[in-house]
């Protein structure tokens, strides 16, 4: 197993990228190399950056992909806004993916 395997931030990072691709899928055709190609690539971010960080040697190096992890977290959270005074993404949807983010974000800048 690898060292981000055990993070509990890291999997729910991973449940919330699914929840992003799933929410996107409704999001009108024309957004599909716009808002839907940039709120799934920031949201991907977010594991990716905790697990390469995760592998590294230092617990500074660590940190620092933390906090890039929690700047993409930053980003979903505002892309998220658009598509929902669009009208794209209803309230309980956007909502939940709010919360969801802020969670995480949470989690990652720890206790």
């Amino acid at each position: 197993m690898r060292p981000h395997e055990k993070l509990d931030v890291w999997k729910r990072a991973i449940d919330f990228v699914l929840s992003i691709y799933e929410a996107t899928q409704s999001l009108p055709k024309d957004e599909k190399f716009g808002l839907t190609a940039q709120l799934r690539r920031a949201a991907v971010s977010i594991p990716a950056n905790i697990a390469e960080g995760a592998a590294r040697k230092s617990t500074k190096e660590f940190m620092n992909f933390l906090s890039i992890a929690q700047g993409s977290a930053s980003e979903v959270e505002t892309k998220l806004r658009i598509p929902h005074r669009l009208s794209y993404l209803d309230e309980v949807a956007y909502l939940k993916l709010r919360r969801d983010v802020d969670d995480i974000g949470r989690m990652i800048n720890g206790p």
